[in-house]
C-alpha cells in the first residue's frame, strides 16, 4: 500500500470520464489499497481513482468510522435534497455549500467482482454522489448555482495551490449545464 499524490483542480484527469473496470485482479486490489491509504493520510471522507491519476471507475470512502469501496458504480437518488458544506481533496482546504440528494443507493461491485448495493443518507449519500461525480468527470463546483460558483472560483484562484496544475500545463475546466437546473446547479 502506497500513499499517492492527489491531483489538484486544473489537472485534466479530473474532468475526464473514467473507464469501467473490466479486470478484477491483483492490480485492482492494489489500487483500492492505495486509494484507502491515500484517503486516510490526507485525511478525507472519500477518494476516487482519477484523483490519483488512474482513470478507472473506482472509489473509496470513510464515513461514520466505516471504510468501503465501490467499483463501476451507478446511483439512484432521492428527490429530497440536502444542503451542506462539501470539500474535496483536489481542492485543498476549501469548503463550499453544495446541493445533493438526501439519499443515495449505489450499485456496483467490490474489488473481487461481487455485486454490492450501498445505501446511505446525509453524509454517506453526499460522499457516494461526490465520488461517483469524479468518475464521470464532474467536480463538486459544477453542482453549484452560477453565483456560488463564481464566488468559489474567486476563492480557488486566491488559494496557495491554484497555480500548481496550471504551471504543469493544465488549464482548469468548469462545466456548466446547458439545461435549466432550476437553481439547483445539478
Amino acid at each position: 500500500m502506497t500513499v499517492q499524490p492527489i491531483r489538484l483542480f486544473g489537472d485534466p484527469v479530473l474532468v475526464t470520464p473514467a473507464s469501467p473496470v473490466v479486470d478484477f485482479d491483483k492490480e485492482l486490489r492494489q489500487l483500492v489499497a492505495d486509494l484507502t491509504e491515500t484517503m486516510k493520510a490526507a485525511p478525507g471522507a472519500g477518494l476516487a481513482a482519477p484523483q490519483i491519476g488512474v482513470p478507472l471507475r473506482v472509489f473509496v470512502w470513510y464515513v461514520d468510522d466505516e471504510i468501503g469501496h465501490l467499483v463501476n458504480p451507478s446511483l439512484d437518488l432521492s428527490d429530497e435534497m440536502q444542503e451542506g458544506e462539501e470539500g474535496c481533496l483536489s481542492f485543498p482546504n476549501l469548503v463550499f455549500e453544495t446541493p445533493r440528494a438526501f439519499r443515495a443507493v449505489a450499485k456496483g461491485f467490490n474489488m473481487h467482482g461481487d455485486a454490492v448495493v450501498i445505501e446511505g443518507t446525509q453524509l454517506l449519500a453526499r460522499c457516494l454522489q461526490h465520488e461517483t461525480d469524479h468518475l464521470n468527470g464532474v467536480l463538486f463546483i459544477d453542482r453549484m448555482d452560477t453565483e456560488s460558483r463564481k464566488l468559489a472560483m474567486k476563492e480557488i484562484r486566491e488559494s496557495e495551490w491554484f497555480g500548481t496544475a496550471i504551471e504543469q500545463g493544465s488549464k482548469p475546466v468548469v462545466k456548466v449545464s446547458p439545461h435549466n437546473t432550476f437553481g439547483l446547479g445539478i
